[in-house]
């Protein structure tokens, strides 16, 4: 690892995992890695979508006890923030606006001095649509580096013109206005399905109402210029082909990116690569009240999420095993799964049969 004088590390009292930040200088500016697990273990890296960092981003998953000692258990977790989006405790400056953009590039290239930074080799890699992006892109410029990508909602090619306008729009409204109502509600559609964010009858969950007040600590002028460099990003399709890393990607229903997620899916090689449709549910069976219904826990993106289940059955406040469901799922690769709710969550398939499982069987 470099020199203390290279980065500022922090412990993070918000949070009793253990975690450490550490603000690290690259060449292409500074750049916040919160830092979770043994260094000796290999490394995961995460980077979260557009006006996130980790805490917003991956806080369902990484939050929830069983998920999170699983990976801890296998990986050293760094969670990279885009520039100017780290947590609180480090005091995000805000970027001058007359300063250029880092273009996509310099933001891969960033990953590869972080990496060298904390001595690392070859890593996963783990990314939400803008993040998943960049993430892909340093797969491509940096292959020895990446032994495999788990990407949610990711897209590979050029904005289209529509998402090119909608991205222009957001622009223009946080240049003149900041982090206002407008900004946020934008943003809330990339990140939620609309069941999550709620309507006159139905109230938003309280994961959206957190995001809401994460968003609120952004400085506009830092997502702008993400913004900037993810409008501007150049169509990657090709480079898809070289790689050879595994590949696993993830995609909600109802995700903007669904058609992003299909094609990359046909240009990766499928012997190393699979697509998962649907809805990606961690079941966490707590608290066994006598309600029957499912309760938000964490969203990731359109239809990709993590909740709790409650127990349909059981009164005792003893926690019960994690497993692992996939609602409505259905994998492009080599191997297909056979999905099965668990008969005590209430969770049953569209015909409406209750079945025992809750696995996934090959």
């Amino acid at each position: 690892m470099a020199d203390s004088s290279d980065s500022v590390s922090i412990d993070m009292e918000t949070i009793s995992l253990g975690g450490k930040e550490y603000l690290v200088k690259t060449s292409k500016g500074s750049v916040s890695v919160a830092v979770f697990g043994d260094p000796d273990k290999p490394g995961l890296v995460t980077y979260p979508d557009l006006a996130l960092n980790y805490l917003s981003c991956f806080q369902g998953l990484f939050f929830c006890p069983e998920a999170f000692s699983l990976l801890l258990h296998n990986f050293c977790i760094y969670h990279i923030s885009p520039p100017g989006h780290e947590i609180l405790q480090l005091g995000a400056d805000a970027v001058s606006l007359d300063e250029p953009a880092l273009s996509a590039d310099d933001l891969s290239d960033q990953i590869a001095e972080v990496l060298n930074f904390f001595g690392l080799g070859a890593v996963m890699c783990m990314g939400v649509t803008a993040g998943a992006y960049i993430l892909t892109l340093f797969a491509i410029k940096y292959r020895h580096r990446v032994i495999g990508l788990i990407l949610i909602s990711p897209v590979c090619k050029a904005p289209s013109w529509t998402e090119w306008l909608y991205n222009k729009v957001m622009l223009n409204v946080l240049y003149y206005y900041g982090m206002c109502g407008v900004v946020k509600e934008l943003l809330l559609k990339r990140y939620f399905s609309k069941e999550v964010r709620g309507s006159a009858q139905v109230p938003e969950s309280d994961i959206v109402q957190a995001c809401i007040r994460l968003l609120d600590e952004r400085q506009s002028s830092n997502v702008l210029k993400f913004l900037e460099a993810i409008n501007g990003r150049p169509d990657i399709t090709e480079g898809l082909r070289k790689l050879q890393c595994r590949s696993l990607l993830f995609v909600g229903d109802n995700s903007p990116f669904h058609s992003e997620a299909l094609h990359m899916t046909s240009k990766l090689d499928r012997r190393y690569s699979a697509l998962v449709e649907g809805s990606i549910v961690w079941i966490d069976r707590y608290r066994g009240a006598a309600s029957r219904h499912v309760d938000s826990h964490g969203v990731l993106s359109h239809g990709v999420r993590i909740v709790q289940a409650v127990d349909s059955q059981s009164e005792s406040e003893k926690p019960l095993e994690s497993v692992l469901h996939c609602s409505r799922a259905s994998v492009t690769g080599k191997h297909g799964v056979e999905v099965k709710t668990n008969k005590n969550t209430n969770l049953v398939e569209e015909d409406g049969r209750e079945e025992e499982g809750g696995s996934l069987n090959q």
